[in-house]
């Protein structure tokens, strides 16, 4: 039976930093349909919940073994703004990049992606179009940050991240098309796309970084409408991947 002591309470709190997660391979999820579409899909270290969510959710938790919190306790233990009933402290899997995967599907690839929103966001739009495998640089934002988790609204489950160089996977993959989103690419709408491959999506305010797209294949744009109209100057990440992936299904499958 786990106790809920002030070392293990702080042990949670910490989670919110990167090194504590790092350090000790554990990163947290929080609130009833984060932790119900995680919670048998990682290895569950903690379930922590008050008498009340137990008691409703007593059947979907199955042979985890939950501790009974009080919400005070909750509060000094959450990243949230407004604590949750339910949160849960899994270990980060040990997750190896499938470079079969390029040529049998599509691949997303985020060049320095730093908002935990729109990592999750991307998350989303990939589990909903069927793509697997995300694959990050180094320096993009931590999958396993609560924000991004709690934005992946459960996709975290489904969808693998992997980081690695990106410079050296581009540079030893061959034979896989790797498409890129430039303000400055070809129409997307009017270029040869494909079913499988890699689609690169760069940082906020900087884009793809130069090292990248040289070894990028094909450069895309989303074009604005009507041609010439004065827009925005571009859309943010989550919308241009939501906008691209969309076509590429639309237009294979």
């Amino acid at each position: 039976m786990v106790e809920l002591t002030n070392n293990l309470r702080k042990l949670v709190a910490s989670l919110d930093n990167a090194r504590a997660r790092r350090d000790n391979g554990l990163f947290v999820a929080e609130g009833t349909k984060c932790v119900l579409d995680t919670l048998h899909n990682f290895s569950c270290r903690y379930l922590f919940a008050t008498s009340a969510w137990i008691e409703r959710h007593h059947a979907e938790i199955g042979a985890v073994e939950p501790v009974t919190v009080k919400r005070a306790d909750m509060e000094r233990m959450s990243h949230l703004s407004t604590p949750p009933e339910v949160m849960a402290v899994y270990d980060i899997p040990s997750n190896e990049l499938d470079e079969s995967e390029f040529r049998h599907n599509l691949t997303i690839v985020l060049d320095r992606v730093q908002d935990p929103g729109n990592l999750g966001t991307i998350m989303r739009i990939a589990d909903w179009f069927g793509i697997r495998q995300i694959v990050c640089s180094h320096d993009t934002v931590d999958v396993y940050n609560p924000k991004v988790v709690q934005a992946t609204m459960g996709a975290i489950s489904r969808v693998k991240v992997c980081y690695e160089s990106i410079v050296d996977l581009l540079g030893r993959i061959d034979g896989v098309p790797v498409f890129g989103t430039f303000l400055d690419g070809d129409d997307i709408y009017s270029s040869e796309l494909s079913g499988c491959g890699m689609i690169v999506f760069g940082n906020e305010g900087q884009g793809i970084s130069p090292d990248v797209e040289r070894l990028v294949s094909s450069r895309l744009t989303i074009p604005s409408f009507p041609p010439g109209a004065v827009t925005s100057e571009s859309l943010n990440v989550g919308m241009a991947a939501a906008v691209t992936v969309a076509e590429f299904r639309r237009r294979i499958y």
